[in-house]
């Protein structure tokens, strides 16, 4: 060990990167977040605190918490039965399943309209309605991994803010993307699929828009994550491509075709072999055989499909058994052809709807979620210093089932 090593101690202050894995009845879930921690002031769980002491710039100690240690535990006391008079449908409709903010219940004691604290609809019928206040992770096992990135210089403390990390580790969000106890989330409501504007989607892409949608920080995660699915002897699928594909360089697969509305941005991209204009929404059937691709890719483009349960079944088609579909996005779209659904949802819960999206074609299994958050953005990204951290990233991913799925 290099004695000059910089390494934590009781009055460090340190980039770390908190990795929280858990697993819910259908999908097994990763929510990283970086965190500057000041030891000094701030409040970690003492098996953390006293764990991290002592360890380096890019070491990392793995911690696990039983239901309800990291975050307070579940008690049905935070189940609560009203009168569906108290829940405020001007705006928006209540559904089995879905998170809103406490705001949105009126008339009652100690609830104000601008507590946007997430609470879940768990029943409904024409004259009641169950919410439920528990942390969405407060009955699941958690397994933490702390990773030391950067240790700072500090040469005094004086006065601030002491934070409760425990919530920062399992965050604001967590939890939103499973299913209530394993039953599928109601988010098909009627204009679900509605669209700010419904003219061709053709109209709308033939300009070539070269531009890229998130900051560099989160291609990276992006473009990570997809190398540790693709190999040199893979043809891949990306799907809804535009100019650039975000795979790594050094995870150059054997073929990667592209499939997306607008030819100039795909012949702008150097790493697709081949491409094909086509229109996912009027048409859901993908052109290619059955059984063509060892994976399909689509970055940042989820959201736009308005019949995702015919592509997901047609994406399944041309997958070849156990090949890996994955999605990534990310909080920006183009407004004006995001489905309605989308713009309505908690960024946690869009990762539960894509994931009902996998669920419900019974085609995948091995499902995964994937949140990183709270990186800085690269202070060359145009919306820096303003937006001072990167764009979040989500994906959820699937394995195509062996066997044929039998209708």
């Amino acid at each position: 060990m290099n004695q000059y090593q910089k390494m934590i101690n009781e009055n460090s202050l340190a980039d770390i990167e908190f990795r929280v894995q858990w697993k819910s009845s259908e999908a097994a879930h990763t929510d990283t977040t970086l965190v500057m921690v000041n030891f000094w002031r701030d409040l970690l769980p003492e098996t953390v605190s006293d764990g991290l002491m002592g360890i380096g710039e890019g070491e990392e100690k793995t911690f696990r918490f039983l239901p309800g240690q990291l975050v307070p535990a579940y008690a049905d006391q935070h189940c609560f039965h009203l009168k569906r008079s108290d829940f405020n449908e001007k705006m928006a409709a209540p559904a089995f399943g879905r998170f809103y903010p406490k705001g949105i219940l009126q008339g009652l004691p100690n609830v104000f309209p601008q507590n946007m604290a997430p609470i879940r609809c768990v029943g409904v019928d024409s004259k009641t309605i169950t919410v439920d206040m528990n942390h969405p992770l407060a009955a699941h096992a958690l397994e933490v991994t702390a990773r030391v990135h950067k240790i700072y210089d500090k040469p005094f403390d004086r006065g601030g803010n002491c934070r409760e990390l425990g919530e920062s580790i399992a965050g604001s969000g967590p939890g939103m993307q499973a299913r209530y106890n394993g039953t599928a989330t109601d988010f098909f409501h009627a204009g679900a699929f509605a669209r700010e504007d419904e003219a061709a989607d053709s109209r709308f892409y033939e300009r070539p828009r070269l531009v890229t949608h998130i900051d560099e920080r989160a291609i990276e995660t992006i473009s990570g994550l997809y190398g540790e699915i693709i190999s040199s002897d893979m043809v891949v699928l990306d799907l809804m491509s535009s100019w650039r594909s975000h795979l790594p360089e050094t995870k150059r697969p054997d073929k990667l075709v592209g499939l997306g509305m607008n030819a100039k941005e795909m012949h702008e991209n150097p790493q697709l072999d081949e491409s094909v204009v086509h229109d996912l929404n009027q048409n859901p059937r993908l052109p290619f055989g059955d059984n063509t691709f060892d994976s399909v890719i689509c970055t940042a483009s989820v959201e736009y499909l308005t019949n995702p349960a015919a592509v997901f079944a047609d994406t399944a088609r041309v997958l070849k058994p156990a090949g890996t579909l994955i999605h990534t996005f990310s909080n920006r779209w183009f407004p004006p052809k995001a489905i309605r659904l989308w713009t309505m949802l908690h960024e946690f819960e869009r990762m539960g709807l894509v994931l009902e999206y996998f669920l419900a074609s019974g085609q995948f299994e091995e499902v995964g979620t994937l949140s990183s958050r709270g990186w800085d953005r690269p202070e060359t990204d145009k919306y820096f210093p303003e937006m001072p951290q990167s764009d979040p990233v989500f994906a959820v991913w699937g394995r195509k089932k062996s066997k044929e799925f039998l209708q």
